[in-house]
């Protein structure tokens, strides 16, 4: 038996509302702020306000993917009048980002968190987008005395948040003994697999040279890929860490290059200097034609930069979801919230994370909807009894979005392979995994 956890009736208001609004969404952001001194914005409808927030990296090369999530949610928010049960929803953004890194931040990170716990009309927290962010923070607001405070994620995939992965995971983010900690999107143990099985089936390689920017999501998914690589018949040929700044890679190219490898996994984050490495791999090793590149979701959502490298040009990548243009041909309510995207912003979203950041408010709407309003009350909707269980009908992801109420982890375990072409990563296709 599925359990409905959203009422029928908010969900038949959702759904009017979307639908109706879809057509004049451009003449209302809801508005957002960026940082952690901005205050929320937007809200309608009567009842008691209470604040959701964003916590994303707004700088760096991260920016466009991070801006394109937030504005996917202010029009989704719009379109249902920012309404959950009796609440009035209002949204506040995080940036856990620093200039000076150009990407997240240790320091930002563990400031955000004691922001939102301090913040005392904010509920729940979207986010993050790093996996090495949400270690940070998960503890924090986990030891919340008023929650714990509910995170729901569209991105992290690192698996040791909510299941035994290395030593002391995930119990150690949780000091309460209490979950608080959900997501919306796959981990890496399944990402991983999957990489590793197109590769061995799709593209034939052999012998495979696998490269982590040494950080926690780079780590843990070079670990399943050579795990499952190994299996499948491949060799690895190395496991080596960069240090993003370095200037150049070549000399570890160079390394790789005496052991003729026909393929070279990147298992990390863009933003740790992962342009300078695509740029060196194929000085090195020849385009991508000879020698196959692939990288895991932490290089996907950068139009303006990986997009345009001519040295990325036929790279092959895995996301930990589904497309947008998948969910898209789907219908339903991504088909209209993406349409209402173009219309307002004359373009897709700058990342496919950008309809997950929306489920995941889902989410947390479903159980602001079902709460009497506390932080402990919305984190127990997610947690005890029935959980949270969202009809394909009505979730963006155009399929039923369940959360396991013991580990947070969501029911869908979908993976697809992106190429990059034209300037362009797109769609290449779904890869099965158990």
């Amino acid at each position: 038996m599925r359990y409905r956890s959203i009422t029928a009736a908010l969900l038949a208001v959702a759904v009017t509302a979307l639908s109706v609004s879809a057509c004049k969404s451009s003449k209302s952001s809801g508005g957002s702020t960026n940082g952690a001194t901005g205050g929320a914005t937007g809200g309608g409808g009567g009842g008691k306000a209470l604040v959701i927030s964003t916590d994303l990296p707004m700088q760096g090369v991260s920016h466009d993917a991070s801006q394109s999530t937030i504005d996917a949610i202010n029009l989704y928010l719009n379109q249902i009048n920012h309404k959950a049960g009796n609440y009035t929803i209002q949204l506040k953004t995080y940036d856990d980002s620093t200039a000076a890194k150009g990407a997240w931040d240790d320091a930002k990170c563990s400031t955000n968190a004691a922001a939102h716990v301090s913040n005392t009309a904010e509920v729940a927290v979207m986010g993050t987008y790093n996996s090495g962010c949400a270690q940070l923070e998960i503890p924090v607001l986990n030891q919340d005395p008023s929650g714990p405070m509910l995170m729901v994620s569209h991105a992290n995939t690192n698996p040791g948040l909510t299941k035994a992965w290395d030593p002391g995971t995930p119990d150690k983010y949780y000091p309460t003994g209490k979950r608080n900690y959900a997501r919306v999107i796959t981990t890496d143990d399944f990402q991983g697999q999957a990489a590793a099985q197109f590769a061995a089936s799709d593209l034939k390689v052999k012998r495979c040279f696998v490269m982590n920017d040494n950080q926690v999501y780079g780590q843990g998914v070079a670990r399943q890929f050579v795990e499952s690589a190994k299996k499948l018949g491949i060799t690895i040929l190395g496991n080596k860490a960069w240090d993003a700044k370095q200037p150049s890679y070549a000399s570890i190219f160079q390394g790789a290059k005496s052991m003729n490898p026909d393929c070279v996994y990147l298992a990390g984050i863009y933003d740790e200097n992962g342009g300078q490495v695509v740029k060196d791999k194929v000085a090195v090793l020849g385009d991508n034609t000879k020698v196959k590149m692939m990288a895991p979701d932490g290089f996907t959502g950068y139009p303006d930069s990986l997009d345009k490298q001519p040295e990325a040009q036929g790279m092959y990548m895995t996301f930990a979801g589904l497309s947008t243009d998948q969910l898209v041909k789907g219908g339903g309510a991504a088909e209209t919230l993406i349409n209402a995207y173009k219309a307002k912003y004359g373009k897709l979203p700058a990342t496919n994370y950008a309809l997950y950041g929306v489920a995941a408010v889902q989410v947390i709407l479903a159980a602001i909807a079902k709460s009497d309003g506390t932080r402990k009350s919305i984190t127990d909707q997610v947690f005890t009894g029935d959980g949270i269980d969202i009809p394909a009908d009505q979730s963006v992801l155009g399929k039923e979005i369940k959360i396991d109420t013991k580990t947070g982890d969501t029911n869908n375990r979908d993976i697809t392979v992106l190429f990059m072409k034209n300037n362009q990563e797109g769609f290449f296709k779904q890869e099965p995994v158990q």
